[in-house]
Order: structure tokens, then sequence, then C-alpha cells
């Protein structure tokens, strides 16, 4: 049986090659909204970053984001989107430890 391919993704801030279920996607939608997208089927462009808070904030200082969703992100949207960036890594995580159990 032919094995499935993997979809992969650059993270916007360490420029790592990951599958994109290790990724977490924000994402800019029509409504020019910043969103956290864990289930990575929202509207609107999207942005992968790794699920460790180091990446969030080089992605932070070098501006990565503003470039991705090809639009400026303000730093008050940067810091909201931190807080519920701390509170879905432990989820997100968590979900990835799952998914790895069911494969092995």
């Amino acid at each position: 049986m032919k094995q499935r391919k993997i979809p992969l993704r650059k993270c916007v801030a360490c420029q790592q090659m990951m599958p994109k279920k290790e990724l977490i996607r924000v994402v800019k939608t029509p409504n020019d909204e910043l969103l956290i997208d864990l289930s990575g089927k929202k509207a609107g462009r999207g942005a992968y970053l790794c699920g460790k808070l180091s990446c969030f904030k080089l992605a932070k200082k070098s501006r990565a984001l503003d470039r991705a969703l090809k639009s400026s992100v303000s730093p008050d949207i940067y810091d909201a989107l931190e807080q519920d960036f701390i509170k879905v890594e432990d989820e997100f995580i968590a979900g990835k430890d799952a998914v790895d159990d069911e494969q092995e």
C-alpha cells in the first residue's frame, strides 16, 4: 500500500520545515482579524509557528508575522496573540502527543 504524503510547512520564525500538524497556524481572516487556528481550516491567510514560545518571541522581534500575513501587525495584537499562544501551547502539545500515540 502506498504511503500518504505528509504536508510540510515552514515556521516563519526559525525557518524549519515540519509536518503541518506539528505547527500552530496564525490566520488573518477576511475581516482583518488575527486568530490562532488549531484546526488549520479557518478561512484566510495563514502563517505557521512552532509550538514553542521562543519561536513566537522570535517572530515578534523580527516581525515575521507581518511579512507572512502581508499586513502590519500592531504591538498590542502581538501581545494578545502571545497570551493566546501561551494558553494553547499546552493544549497543542497534548493534542500532538495523542496523535503520536495513535500512529504507534
